[in-house]
């Protein structure tokens, strides 16, 4: 069966802002290949300006946020909805509920709505509680209005299914084995394989990265951890003076490039994750792909995810015990290499993509 889809929700594709972007740009791309057509709106300020991409029909809304900051979000996805209920789409796939679930009673009728319903926003403390309270309405609103929820965590879909009565479909997040490396990134910023950590998140209090920071500054030697995300907001900006006399604290912005990463990822000597609220986290399955041994933060839903297969930290004491005794020997490898056939088995794009495609077949077959 040949489906016309539409995924609304992202800046755009290709990638160039964070993980819903990511999973946009790899799931469009699959299904097209199977011969389903495809469209995914695209802000009108993203880079990439062309109408298609890999087969992906992209459609450019007005996108006012850089004029109206954050308020403009919920503009840009109105924009959108407002373009979907002029098309003809079989399926209306929502990334998200953020700005979109307001304009719930606009989905158009003509299509079913299936949302993604991310992690628990209204959780995160960045926002001020009137910010929270607002989230915790849209999440309430995004089950009102769509047809079928998907969740990325079983922790997610558990919390789902207790809240609001409703059987959302758990189809995880996927990444792919990365084999291709840049093969002097590391002599640019003068690194030793296995001498080394990583921290990559968006730069916010529940990702723990001043906690990471802390407890990395413990460890009395010369190994340099790379910070990786954009630290122009006020928290990233926080962290960069509070840490700028550590000269082994490396602060390098964001980076896009694949390789680049994935050669990071793969020869430090630990990856750390701290993002304590969501559901399965794309940085983290793709952490697990480029062959990193990873030390997370713990909780429920980084443990389904990674097992018994990584560190755990709760605290800077922890963070600091594990960066100061972590060594690569038999037991780290076997964890590396189990995380690795974890993707193998269930995370690829390939089966992500085919799990998607056969939900969106049953969730059409039985609205008609």
């Amino acid at each position: 069966m040949r489906l016309r889809i539409g995924i609304l929700g992202t800046r755009g594709i290709p990638n160039h802002y964070g993980g819903f972007e990511q999973f946009a740009a790899c799931l469009s791309k699959e299904l097209a290949e199977r011969g389903h057509e495809i469209t995914v709106y695209n802000s009108h300020k993203h880079p990439y300006q062309q109408n298609h991409w890999n087969n992906v029909r992209i459609v450019h809304c007005f996108d006012p946020e850089y004029l109206l900051g954050t308020a403009g979000q919920f503009l840009y996805d109105l924009n959108c909805i407002m373009d979907a209920r002029r098309r003809t789409f079989d399926i209306l796939l929502v990334l998200g509920y953020t700005s979109s679930s307001v304009w719930g009673k606009l989905f158009p009728r003509n299509s079913v709505i299936i949302t993604n319903m991310d992690g628990l926003e209204w959780k995160r403390t960045k926002y001020s509680k009137w910010v929270q309270r607002f989230l915790l309405y849209a999440e309430k609103l995004a089950v009102r209005f769509t047809d079928y929820c998907i969740a990325d965590s079983v922790a997610i879909q558990k919390y789902l299914q207790h809240k609001y009565g409703v059987e959302p479909k758990y189809i995880s997040y996927g990444a792919e084995i990365m084999t291709e490396e840049c093969t002097d990134i590391l002599l640019r910023y003068k690194l030793d394989r296995y001498r080394y950590f990583i921290v990559m998140a968006r730069m916010e209090p529940e990702n723990n990265m001043e906690t990471i920071l802390d407890g990395v500054g413990m460890v009395n030697d010369e190994r340099k951890i790379m910070v990786i995300g954009n630290t122009a907001n006020a928290y990233g900006l926080k962290l960069v003076k509070k840490f700028a006399s550590n000269p082994n604290i490396l602060f390098v912005g964001t980076i896009y490039d694949e390789q680049v990463l994935h050669t990071l990822k793969k020869y430090c000597l630990l990856y750390f994750h701290g993002h304590s609220v969501g559901g399965t986290n794309p940085s983290l399955l793709e952490a697990m792909s480029s062959g990193a041994l990873i030390c997370a933060h713990n909780n429920p839903f980084n443990r389904a995810v990674l097992g018994n297969n990584a560190f755990y930290f709760s605290d800077a004491k922890d963070v600091g015990e594990i960066a100061d005794s972590v060594r690569i020997n038999a037991t780290t490898n076997e964890m590396i290499g189990a995380n690795l056939q974890k993707i193998k088995d269930a995370h690829s794009w390939k089966i992500i993509a085919s799990e998607y495609e056969n939900y969106f077949i049953q969730c059409y077959q039985s609205k008609q």
